[in-house]
This record gives C-alpha cells, sequence and structure tokens, in this order.
C-alpha cells in the first residue's frame, strides 16, 4: 500500500512543536501595513495556536495521528 502524503498546502502554513501544539501565522500583517497601529504589528507578529476541531483537521491533514 503506497504512503499517506502530507498535505501540501498545510505543510507551508502549520507546524507542530515538540509539545504537540499546532500553530500558525496570524493574518493581517502581509500588506498595507502603514495604516495599522505598531502595537497591533507587534500582536500580529506573534503564532498563533489552533485547538479544538481546527486542530484535529489540521493534524490529520500533516499525517500525525
Amino acid at each position: 500500500m503506497a504512503k499517506q502524503k502530507t498535505h501540501s498546502g498545510a505543510k507551508d502554513r502549520f507546524r507542530v512543536t515538540r509539545t504537540g501544539k499546532v500553530v500558525h501565522r496570524r493574518m493581517n500583517r502581509n500588506h498595507l501595513l502603514e495604516g495599522k497601529s505598531s502595537r497591533r504589528k507587534r500582536r500580529l507578529a506573534s503564532d498563533g495556536e489552533l485547538d479544538g476541531g481546527d486542530r484535529r483537521q489540521v493534524t490529520r491533514l500533516l499525517r500525525r495521528g
């Protein structure tokens, strides 16, 4: 039987930490940054963490259990 492949889109957007958390980049940090406050841009610079059904779905796409 063939090996299961990792979902290419999920591979680029998410990563799994050593403790098993699924983290992602926050949206609204790509363009039109002049109009956003420094405080908002700093907050958006940190990674977000997935939980619940989203986390379960992403781990399935990444073939991690």
